[in-house]
């Protein structure tokens, strides 16, 4: 089976269009979102659309979670917890009804766990960041614990792909393109972010990995960064201030003249 892993749409409808597009080509049997469909970007409606509309397979995100009101935004930067109120504002019930039913982890083939932001604890996985060596440790224990004796977890919620190992007791970070995986190692993977980037590289990316084969491979996807920039200005979003909106431009100008 050959999985299509994406992460963070973040409501960015051009991004997540440009890299279905991509997913077209590659003969994929399955797409599975990471989560974090909506929240900060203007399309979270039309993304929440096409999530449905192409039957892919999700786990919750934080934002997601925050929309849907099955999380406060107590820990959500000043940003994060307006954008998440304009963003309920645009969904309709049966929207909030899908992101709000969204599981929190989930097993695929007894061979890949997915969640969005750690597979530990069992409250709160949703909002963990694995942006250390401990926190992945304890990930990488529960990844060795699960029933299901999948030695592979995709996760997302960092914007930044990622390919660690477990061999033994060492963690290794591997290259993130075309990773070949060993039988007796454990692996975390993370397909960075469709449409948030949080990196000088502003395309979308998403990870293709071929259970049979045992190869992840990482996927670039450029995209009209100016129609997103354009629905975001346009957008009354409290996210699109002076700042933000001065990010996004200075990001657009080097991806552009790059």
């Amino acid at each position: 089976m050959r999985i299509a892993l994406i992460s963070d749409i973040h409501a960015n409808l051009a991004a997540l269009e440009a890299t279905f597009k991509d997913i077209s080509a590659q003969a994929v049997d399955r797409i599975v979102c990471l989560g974090d469909i909506v929240g900060y970007n203007a399309n979270p409606a039309e993304c929440v659309a096409l999530i449905r509309d192409n039957g892919v397979f999700c786990v919750a995100g934080n934002h997601d979670l925050a929309v849907a009101g099955r999380i406060t935004t107590r820990n959500f930067s000043k940003e994060a917890a307006r954008s998440t109120a304009w963003t309920r504002q645009r969904l309709t019930a049966d929207d909030l009804k899908f992101l709000g039913r969204l599981p929190l982890k989930a097993n695929i083939e007894d061979q890949l766990v997915v969640v969005h932001g750690a597979l530990h604890p069992e409250t709160g996985c949703e909002s963990v960041r694995l942006d250390n060596a401990a926190r992945r440790m304890l990930t990488f224990q529960a990844l060795l614990a699960h029933p299901s004796g999948a030695r592979i977890c995709a996760f997302g919620h960092t914007h930044h792909a990622a390919v660690y190992e477990l061999h033994g007791a060492r963690i290794a970070t591997r290259p993130e393109q075309d990773v070949h995986l060993r039988d007796d190692a454990y692996y975390l993977i993370n397909p960075g972010t469709v449409g948030e980037p949080r990196a000088r590289d502003h395309r979308s990316s998403y990870m293709v990995v071929d259970l049979a084969k045992r190869v992840v491979n990482l996927r670039h996807v450029a995209y009209q960064r100016a129609l997103s920039f354009s629905a975001n200005r346009a957008a009354p979003a409290p996210r699109f201030g002076l700042i933000a909106l001065a990010r996004k431009w200075r990001g657009l100008v080097e991806a552009t003249t790059r």
